[in-house]
């Protein structure tokens, strides 16, 4: 079984564990538990709890004394076990609880991942920039599948989607210690009592350039932490109430139109390094920030009957919105750091996009969709990422050099 192909399986089953339940249990929450805008966001918003320190303490540890590709497999096997109890519970605070203590572990394998594949693929002699994009896009159809899943099976309104992403888990931990071992930091010279705690990754914040890119990347995951918490549960209860629209597609199968974004996905993944080289890390961010601009606005102006075609172009820009910050955003970090840090210098990425991105995110608009409703609410997201474009493209100041692309001198 060749790297690639072992790297592929290994990104099918991490983002199909997430899909299985990361755009429909808002449904869920809101539809048959009954629960507020604010609550359904605290859901969401645990991802952002989890990441404002878990990613960071697992790549130290990564980097520093157990190789990425067993911790990887501890911490599916420990989210898995916790979602397992989660499935059952209908209280608010017992089912916020076990979700929290899942995506405690489950956030930092998204970095995780990242780390194994970049050091299997660089000891391979592949190029990254290159190669790496079309793995990852396995992942992204790998959360397709199981979205799909979920709605055929009936799942997207019930606690079975929790059984089903536990079960995912449990197969991909025990796989992740088949993979090809990660060597830890060990032997790296280390001058300071940073580098001995495996800290050096958060001096990247003394670098100018990197601050503003860590800044403007936690205000990008807060408009993914909108959307993927409301989506699901504005298109099936929202439109839903409405005669209008009662047994249209967008309503009786949100999952499936939703995936149209990650099918989306799909393609922009494959286009990143050509983007990437031809216009650099600025332009590619600010093309993903108007496309959150024009995926929020279509979500607002559109709806499930005449205006699906809006629907469905809010979900084919959302694969340039999403892949056009978080992919690119990942490599440009592997790209800027040393790979003695690799693992803490994504934790720190993931710190910034789904810990203080999403945790602020989360609860904004939560608080948001209470007090302005829909499809209000949308239009006010729209407004903050047009804000946010505006000001990047005035601060951030980077000169692209394609020949350094790729080049990681380590």
């Amino acid at each position: 079984m060749g790297l690639k192909f072992r790297l592929t399986l290994m990104n099918f089953l991490q983002y199909a564990i997430w899909g299985a339940w990361l755009i429909s249990l808002g449904a869920y929450l809101g539809g048959s538990l009954k629960f507020e805008g604010f609550q359904i966001g605290s859901f969401f918003a645990t991802m952002g709890i989890a990441s404002l320190f878990m990613p960071g303490i697992v790549g130290i540890i990564a980097d520093r004394w157990i190789p990425a590709q067993k911790l990887l497999g501890i911490c599916h096997f420990l989210a898995a076990l916790f979602l397992v109890f989660a499935a059952p519970q209908t209280d608010y605070k017992t089912l916020y609880t076990l979700i929290l203590c899942s995506v405690m572990f489950y956030m930092p394998t998204i970095a995780l991942s990242n780390s194994v594949a970049y050091s299997v693929l660089t000891k391979g002699g592949f190029n990254i920039v290159k190669d790496f994009p079309r793995i990852r896009v396995w992942g992204t159809i790998g959360f397709i599948f199981s979205m799909i899943l979920v709605d055929l099976l009936g799942f997207a309104q019930t606690s079975y989607q929790l059984y089903l992403s536990a079960g995912l888990g449990f197969v991909l931990s025990f796989y992740s210690f088949t993979l090809p071992n990660c060597s830890v930091g060990a032997t790296v010279e280390r001058k300071s009592w940073v580098d001995y705690m495996g800290l050096r990754a958060f001096a990247l914040f003394k670098q100018k350039k990197m601050a503003i890119f860590f800044l403007f990347s936690m205000m990008l995951g807060m408009s993914l932490q909108i959307t993927n918490a409301f989506g699901n549960d504005y298109l099936t209860n929202f439109f839903g109430k409405n005669p209008l629209y009662k047994g249209t597609f967008g309503v009786e199968h949100a999952n499936i139109l939703i995936s149209l974004s990650q099918a989306s996905e799909t393609l922009c993944i494959l286009l990143i390094p050509f983007f990437l080289r031809k216009f650099g890390i600025k332009k590619v961010m600010l093309i993903s920030m108007v496309a959150w601009v024009l995926r929020f606005g279509l979500l607002g102006t559109g709806n499930p009957g005449g205006g699906v075609w809006m629907l469905v172009l809010s979900m084919i820009v959302y694969g340039v919105a999403f892949d056009f910050f978080n992919i690119s955003g990942s490599l440009f970090v592997e790209n800027e750091t040393d790979s003695s840090i690799r693992s803490s210098a994504q934790g720190v990425f993931m710190i910034m996009t789904n810990g203080f991105g999403a945790f602020i995110g989360s609860y904004v608009a939560g608080w948001i969709v209470d007090k302005a409703g829909w499809p209000n609410s949308w239009f006010v997201f729209a407004g903050y990422s047009l804000v946010v474009t505006i000001v990047f493209a005035i601060v951030f100041k980077y000169k692209h050099d394609p020949t350094q692309l790729g080049k990681i001198s380590h």
